[in-house]
């Protein structure tokens, strides 16, 4: 093997059996066997990355802090059920057919979360939060839209944990090691063969296109959706690419891949959205909040009873001394 190549993790780290774990040290036994999946853990933790990061972008626009848990409650679980469905969609022959277990396509720690079905689900259960806590829904999806690419470059590292989603043969020095008995190792091919380590390019191309749009939002304050619309261009720009390189099984369209065409929809969508956006918005928008549903701020309650704190003692009138308190201070 090449000095630099990559080697895959040990399947003992796909997964943390806490059942034998606590039997083992415990001595407690669980009437079910309990799995922590290291692909669970990196979307668990691209979850809390990109919340916290659009809490800190809301908050800049003047958003109450954590309001974006109460959108994150329709949004996350919409997204995850989102990206579950377009992954079968896009390989149904892994889950359904002869030799396969129908209920398969339920065993998503195993792996199996398209982003383009996440996204479509997830912005529905964020609309639906928006609304519910008053927020503009472009306002939104602008702060968290950089939140969103850094969860996804958690989530391709899990697919390394995985074993899975790896690009065709290569002799680059970097190449990762995959094991022949993979399902998805190509038939023919010499044990030994080095793949393209697509889970490391993505994640470099995400990081990257994080730090892209932070600087371009933060030169141009960028508003009404155009930050949504650089992530989409951006991101299925690297996406349309690195589909491209992958050997799993996928559905074709016209010879091409589904991710493909939707990769190329996306950067489609982004330019219409940033150049329809342009247009339409020539200004700033008026409130992160929509009309109306602004929180009320301190200075609003008892704004006119500044001249005292001790709502009892009777206000001065103009133009006298000021009356004496209780303890004889004027």
């Amino acid at each position: 093997m090449p000095l630099l190549s990559i080697p895959s993790p040990s399947t003992a780290w796909q997964y943390f059996d806490l059942t034998a774990w606590l039997r083992d040290v415990f001595g407690w036994s669980l009437p079910l066997d309990f799995r922590i999946h290291a692909y669970a853990i990196c979307i668990l933790l691209g979850i809390v990355a990109a919340v916290v990061l659009a809490n800190r972008r809301l908050n800049a626009r003047g958003v109450e802090r954590w309001i974006i848990i109460d959108i994150a409650i329709w949004a996350v679980p919409a997204g995850i059920i989102g990206g579950r469905l377009f992954h079968v969609f896009t390989h149904v022959s892994d889950y359904f057919g002869p030799g396969r277990d129908p209920l398969s396509f339920l065993y998503i720690w195993e792996g199996g979360l398209a982003i383009f079905g996440a996204l479509i689900l997830g912005s529905v259960g964020a609309y639906i939060g928006c609304r519910q806590v008053g927020l503009r829904f472009t306002s939104f999806i602008d702060a968290v839209a950089p939140g969103v690419l850094l969860a996804q470059a958690f989530g391709r590292l899990g697919n390394y944990f995985n074993h899975e989603l790896f690009g065709m043969p290569t002799s680059l020095p970097w190449g990762l090691q995959i094991e022949s008995s993979n399902a998805a190792y190509p038939k023919g091919l010499p044990e030994g063969t080095l793949f393209h380590p697509t889970f490391l390019y993505e994640i470099i191309w995400n990081v990257v296109g994080v730090v892209v749009i932070l600087l371009l939002d933060r030169r141009f304050r960028l508003q009404w959706g155009k930050v949504v619309a650089l992530y989409l261009i951006w991101y299925g720009t690297g996406r349309s690419v690195l589909e491209s390189i992958r050997v799993d099984t996928s559905e074709t369209f016209a010879g091409i891949r589904t991710n493909v065409w939707v990769a190329f929809a996306a950067i489609l969508l982004g330019v219409v959205i940033f150049v329809v956006q342009s247009r339409r918005h020539t200004g700033s928008e008026p409130s992160p909040y929509l009309p109306g549903r602004e929180p009320r701020s301190k200075s609003d309650v008892d704004s006119d009873d500044t001249w005292s704190e001790d709502d009892d003692a009777p206000a001065p009138v103009e133009g006298s001394d000021p009356v004496p308190d209780a303890a004889g201070r004027a």
